[in-house]
């Protein structure tokens, strides 16, 4: 269901176990070859295409585009709300449906700048409710829900998310291919951390002048569907424990 096309009488007759999604992307560069609208694109066809196999039994909020991107602000074309103020709108949107009734509220998130911020929102919606054991509050990053597309198909190159990278170029080349600039010529970046397993704090330009991290010049549009197919089933496998689930256990 479209949050969108509904009346309010018509919201506020749903059963509350209704799972809601609330998918979360960002406005920013990638790289000199992607759209700055790539995170949004992408998870929104993600989406598309989960909406297809769980039908009535979620609620879909429109995709909130606008994320948190502090470390593209370096590239013209980024929008981005700063972390804190990226959690408190995270929060905030939870609670307006908790404020409705609804119990299971789940962000699918599509921009890797969104994570922290996001699960940090989760973590602090549940202590706030923390009375309420009938509520669910849980964040996905849809690339991060159990794929190994390499498993299934060898020729992908990247073991993990980058940007602008191998894997979001070939998406981008599967979905909208006219807004994909040379790719080819692209120079490799090497993705991962130097530092790890330590965290460390970094901006883009620390990483890459250009913008893209990863090995864009190896998408392909193959590629690209074979990415959108395996993670639209991750998002279905999630939802499909969310509407399983009990309203009581740990285990979904």
């Amino acid at each position: 269901m479209e949050l969108a096309e509904l009346s309010w009488p018509a919201v506020a007759a749903l059963p509350k176990d209704t799972p809601v999604v609330i998918p979360i992307a960002a406005l920013e560069q990638h790289g000199h070859h992607l759209p700055v609208f790539t995170d949004s694109l992408l998870l929104a066809e993600v989406i598309r295409r989960a909406k297809a196999s769980v039908g009535d039994r979620v609620l879909f909020a429109p995709l909130t585009w606008l994320g948190n991107s502090d470390h593209h602000l370096d590239f013209a074309g980024t929008v981005s709300a700063p972390p804190r103020t990226y959690l408190d709108l995270l929060v905030g949107l939870a609670e307006n449906f908790v404020q409705h009734g609804f119990r299971r509220i789940v962000f699918v998130n599509g921009h890797g700048g969104n994570d922290v911020p996001g699960r940090q929102a989760v973590f602090e919606l549940r202590q706030r409710h923390r009375h309420d054991a009938h509520l669910l509050f849980l964040l996905g990053t849809y690339w991060s829900l159990g794929a190994k597309p390499w498993e299934s198909l060898p020729s992908l190159r990247q073991r993990e998310m980058g940007h602008a990278c191998e894997w979001e170029t070939s998406m981008i080349l599967r979905l909208a291919p006219n807004l994909v600039g040379d790719f080819a010529n692209a120079v490799p970046v090497e993705p991962g951390n130097a530092f790890a397993p330590a965290a460390r704090g970094w901006i883009t330009k620390d990483r890459s002048v250009p913008g893209h991290i990863g090995w864009p010049h190896l998408a392909t549009s193959e590629k690209g569907e074979h990415l959108l197919g395996l993670f639209a089933a991750d998002v279905v496998a999630l939802l499909e424990r969310v509407i399983r689930w009990d309203g009581l256990s740990w285990e979904g």
